[in-house]
């Protein structure tokens, strides 16, 4: 039997830990006996095994050398008592303080997923600089390094990080039968305030700076005043909610452009919608993305990252140049004003290749990684 430990910083709504958790729960358990170790809190948490989650109380998300130093030794001492054979971190937090603390450990195989970087373009060359080198070290104790997108795997390439002889593409995973969603369009646009006949464009994200929805609302308020059927809506919490509703109110597009917060019907959303838009400015690869080319929606979304993977100009929708609202506007304009436009796209969407996003493909790429790792003479019998 395989003891595998995922630690992920915090169980918060994202792609990261809807992964991770999935994963812990669909190994195989004849062959695995995983557990989750995660800082305390996030919304998902109650989700999770409470038999197979372990709270480390000094794990945050905030960068403080104090605490951080504490939730080292913290995870350290955690690994020596569970003493996995396998590893696995997820985040950037968690991905630094657990391979450092899996190393001193001992553990025979430590694997580090890449849902994005810490690091970005938009921060001082100082700050990327030590979060780049922080990665350095840490990809030396790693025996693989996991990536969701080609894109963040030639990042790291470019920078440095790691031996690519250890790189694995295993994609962020979507519970691909899901989509689309079979739902009453009339009534869960009726649920939101929407009309029948209203041009619906969703994003889904968390409202912080990383996922840009500041361009959302930016978007919504220059396109809506000469398109009166369009409306806005950007599914997800975070810190930056009540500060973009507030916003909306000002601009007096509370009725155009809403913020619902977190919701569990992100499927159900997505069916009832005409477009798919992304602000993202740094992304690992956005599952909202997948879910919404398989539920059939043409997409506008900035060409952070992953998103080249999978969103092909002209064919299901069109990446734009990271930031670049005014080019951001213009496309997204072009797909509400052309109905044939629209259903081209659509149709391009709904015959994307996704079966590398299928999530029980992903759960058995990592069984097949972690074997292979481990060969054996490395399983704890």
């Amino acid at each position: 039997m395989i003891k595998v430990a995922h630690i992920i910083t915090r169980l918060d709504f994202g792609g990261a830990q809807g992964n991770t958790l999935y994963t812990a729960a669909r190994l195989d358990r004849s062959r695995f006996d995983p557990t989750i170790i995660a800082g305390p809190g996030g919304l998902l948490a109650p989700r999770a095994d409470k038999s197979r989650l372990i709270t480390a109380a000094r794990l945050c998300r905030e960068i403080n050398p104090v605490k951080d130093l504490a939730a080292f030794f913290e995870l350290r001492r955690l690994l020596k008592r569970e003493a996995p054979d396998v590893v696995h971190t997820h985040s950037s937090k968690a991905g630094i303080l657990g391979r450092l603390a899996a190393a001193a450990a001992g553990v025979p195989a430590v694997v580090h997923t890449f849902h994005g970087f810490g690091f970005h373009p938009r921060q001082n060359f100082l700050k990327r600089g030590l979060y780049i080198l922080l990665e350095k070290v840490c990809a030396g104790l790693s025996d693989a390094l996991v990536f969701v997108s080609r894109s963040n795997m030639e990042t790291a390439r470019a920078a440095g990080i790691g031996d690519p002889a250890k790189y694995r593409l295993i994609r962020s995973g979507v519970k691909l039968s899901s989509y689309p969603a079979k739902i009453d369009r009339n009534a869960v646009r009726a649920a939101l305030g929407l009309a029948p006949d209203s041009l619906v464009v969703l994003s889904i994200g968390n409202a912080k700076p990383q996922k840009n929805p500041g361009h959302f609302l930016a978007a919504a308020a220059r396109l809506a005043a000469a398109r009166p059927a369009a409306r806005f809506v950007f599914v997800g919490g975070g810190e930056q909610l009540e500060e973009l509703r507030a916003q909306a109110r000002e601009r007096g597009l509370e009725r155009t452009c809403l913020f619902t917060g977190w919701r569990e019907d992100s499927a159900e959303l997505l069916a009832a919608a005409d477009i798919f838009a992304l602000t993202s400015l740094w992304e690992g690869l956005p599952r909202a993305l997948v879910e919404a080319l398989r539920t059939g929606l043409p997409a506008v979304c900035y060409a952070t990252d992953g998103v080249t993977d999978i969103l092909k100009e002209g064919i299901n929708g069109f990446p734009v140049a990271q930031g670049d609202l005014d080019a951001f506007c213009s496309a997204l304009a072009g797909v509400l004003d052309d109905k044939a436009l629209r259903e081209k796209l659509a149709a391009g969407a709904a015959a994307t290749d996704l079966a590398e996003f299928d999530i029980d493909y992903m759960v058995r790429q990592q069984e097949e990684l972690y074997s292979a790792l481990l060969g054996a003479g490395g399983r704890r019998e």
